[in-house]
């Protein structure tokens, strides 16, 4: 090696190991950024050889990312904060709905608040993407391993149309001792809570009066108006393992005036009415107990504790959101509903390594990524999403501080190879004096 060739080495050790605190320098300053993956520089030797394999050496810094290891889990008091524990992505976009797939984008910081149009963004201004639930509670067929599927989640000003009430269940217990008296005593008055299309609330009541034959009811339906509807007498066993459950329904007789209507299925116990609250007809089922089957009404010596379990409900506004761990968000609204609202995937890809750093803390993918596919959380390979926690960033200041030393006396020993040729080659030029 000549003397120049030993300036040029020792130049590229300066680059290098400045390149390397350069690096450094920014794990400390982003120590406390949500979801920051350091980054380090590996030194590489680098050669111009000849024919003969002679040549300098050089070397070079390659920048890298540590994205495999993992940030600590903060706790935080937000709801929406997102953190996931184990591997993968949030899917983010720059802009809300985005439809072109280039500008999608890979994050770990998971610091989401609702925008004044209620889009969740996280504060780098990305904004989170997910597969919208439908009316169904599904959300249908989606295609994994692209963004074009993905919307970005939204949780302000939502509502919940009203909900029909189709089914009422009956349960609880009729007090057999009050049955076959000549003098029975007065009926027990019930009522259940419906809704209309409308979502208006409405209350049928149910007169339930003990019979003069033993174990033996007369049930009486009344709508809103207190508008009679029919009428079914209830027999009950009183032996034998099915004792305490209804044995037949007789006497059936409707009251109601069309288009009000009023039947009663004695095979299976449930008694069917029809509301006239409006243009069309409200129909309901009433499940009472099927003959012989403890899934409904039951009679035995006690208190009389009858109860109702209905659908339908009024509408209503969202009032907060809760996301488990498997990525679902849902909404609870001011109507008592809870509904899932959206799929939060996460998104992994088959080599970390080969995304592309951006800024704002996020990542593009690149031709060496490999496949690329949006999971559901807490499946397969893919780590939990954990609501009310952010992660903290994977760098570690005592690291950090070591390596900045080490490459502080790398660089100084390096300026010392310069100083030294730098003599050589002023004591080679005075051999001519």
């Amino acid at each position: 090696m000549s003397i120049s060739s030993a300036l040029q080495t020792g130049v590229s050790g300066l680059r290098a190991n400045s390149k390397a605190v350069g690096s450094i320098s920014e794990n400390i300053a982003n120590s406390n950024t949500v979801g920051y993956r350091r980054g380090f520089a590996h030194m590489v030797t680098t050669t111009a050889s000849g024919g003969n394999g002679d040549g300098v050496l050089s070397v070079n810094a390659v920048e890298e990312l540590d994205i495999a290891t993992a940030g600590g889990l903060i706790s935080t008091n937000s709801s929406t904060d997102l953190a996931i524990g184990g591997n993968g992505f949030f899917a983010v976009s720059m802009n809300p709905n985005e439809t072109v797939q280039t500008n999608y984008m890979l994050t770990r910081a998971g610091s989401f608040l609702p925008d004044e149009q209620g889009n969740l963004k996280n504060a780098a201004g990305y904004y989170l993407a997910g597969y919208p639930y439908g009316l169904e509670g599904d959300i249908g067929s989606v295609d994994r391993t692209s963004f074009k599927d993905m919307e970005t989640v939204n949780i302000g000003n939502l509502n919940i149309s009203a909900g029909v009430t189709s089914t009422i269940t009956a349960f609880g217990n009729l007090p057999s001792q009050d049955t076959g008296q000549a003098d029975p005593g007065a009926p027990f008055v019930t009522s259940s809570e419906v809704f209309t299309a409308l979502g208006e609330s409405q209350r049928v009541s149910f007169s339930w009066a003990p019979g003069t034959t033993a174990n033996t009811w007369d049930l009486a339906i009344a709508d809103q108006n207190g508008n009679g509807l029919g009428s079914v007498t209830i027999e009950f066993n009183n032996a034998g393992p099915a004792a305490g459950s209804p044995l037949s329904y007789s006497n059936i007789n409707s009251t109601a005036t069309a288009p009000a209507a009023f039947t009663v299925d004695p095979a299976t116990g449930v008694a069917t009415i029809t509301l006239d609250n409006g243009v069309v007809p409200q129909e309901i089922d009433i499940t009472l107990g099927k003959p012989g089957a403890f899934d409904g009404i039951s009679q035995f010596a006690g208190d009389f504790s009858l109860a109702f379990d209905r659908d339908g409900s009024s509408a209503g506004e969202l009032v907060r959101t809760e996301i488990t761990e498997d990525g679902t968000l849902f909404g609870v609204f001011d109507n008592g509903m809870r509904r899932a609202l959206y799929d939060i995937p996460v998104a992994v890809v088959a080599n970390p390594n080969g995304l592309v750093e951006v800024k704002g803390n996020a990542y593009r993918l690149s031709g060496e990524t490999g496949s690329f596919s949006a999971l559901q959380a807490n499946s397969s390979t893919v780590g939990s999403i954990n609501a009310g926690a952010l992660e903290g960033s994977n760098v570690d200041i005592a690291q950090e501080m070591t390596d900045l030393i080490k490459a502080q006396r790398a660089f100084s020993t390096n300026a010392k190879v310069i100083t030294t040729v730098d003599d050589m080659m002023d004591e080679t030029t005075r051999l001519k004096r």
